[in-house]
């Protein structure tokens, strides 16, 4: 049988929180080995659309489909375990080092015991905290607590691995080496799907870009083919985005 290129397709996923539709109607493909942005306006429904991906919120409407299979995350630890997930939130403890922290969440995601060690020394050096292990987290700076959140979504080797708004608050030092992570991560067979409220980052790091707006992707494609559905031909990412979603302004109560 002949692999799929892509690896995750979704088919007009719907989502409403009550009598609130956050997502109307979402059609996208991520394909193997690629680092898939996702950009909208707040309240634009990319959250909402992450979560059903992630198995955060179940009874959603619509179809996914993982490697070819018909993938219900939120319904199936397996099909969880194929997931790697970097919330906005911080989800680490203070109190305990940087060490421990990976250590207890290699055995929540299922690590085998004799693996343990392993997945947690590929986690410091991919934070860049090897030297820093056996400091409390709550003496880390915020960049890097980022790169430790990173690495704890990466220690089960997930085939996907989805980070919402990864470098909130970092430095540029930190920004740069969570950059250069997710290459190398990239290289070492992962599928990324990224969201950012940053456009340089998403231009410079993805090799595709999903936009939804007001709960429906309106523009899936590289940076020239958006600007080319945006009727703006040779824009940046931030004129085809502006472009597409308009001006106003969005503000979440």
């Amino acid at each position: 049988m002949t692999e799929s290129a892509d690896l995750l397709v979704v088919e007009e996923l719907r989502y409403a929180y009550g009598d609130r539709v956050a997502v109307k109607s979402a059609s996208l493909t991520c394909r193997r080995g690629e680092i898939l942005g996702l950009l909208g306006p707040n309240g634009a429904g990319k959250t909402t659309l992450l979560s059903c991906i992630a198995g955060l919120l179940p009874s959603f409407g619509g179809k996914l489909t993982f490697d070819g299979q018909p993938f219900w995350p939120a319904d199936d630890a397996p099909s969880r375990s194929r997931l790697g997930l970097v919330p906005q939130e911080l989800a680490l403890y203070g109190d305990m080092t940087g060490a421990e922290n990976l250590q207890f969440f290699a055995r929540m995601q299922g690590v085998e015991s004799a693996q343990v060690a392993g997945a947690v020394q590929r986690g410091l050096e991919l934070a860049g905290l090897v030297d820093r292990a056996s400091d409390r987290v709550s003496a880390y700076s915020g960049g890097m607590k980022r790169r430790l959140n990173l690495a704890v979504g990466d220690l089960h080797s997930p085939e996907l691995l989805l980070l919402d708004e990864p470098t909130t608050g970092v430095d540029p030092q930190s920004r740069n080496h969570l950059f250069e992570c997710l290459h190398a991560l990239r290289d070492r067979g992962r599928t990324i799907i990224y969201t950012s409220h940053y456009m340089e980052e998403v231009q410079r790091l993805c090799d595709r870009i999903v936009v939804v707006n007001e709960g429906v992707v309106i523009g899936i494609g590289t940076t020239a083919e958006l600007a080319e559905q945006a009727g703006k031909p040779g824009a940046n990412l931030e004129e085809a985005f502006l472009a597409m979603t308009g001006r106003s302004l969005r503000d979440e109560a």
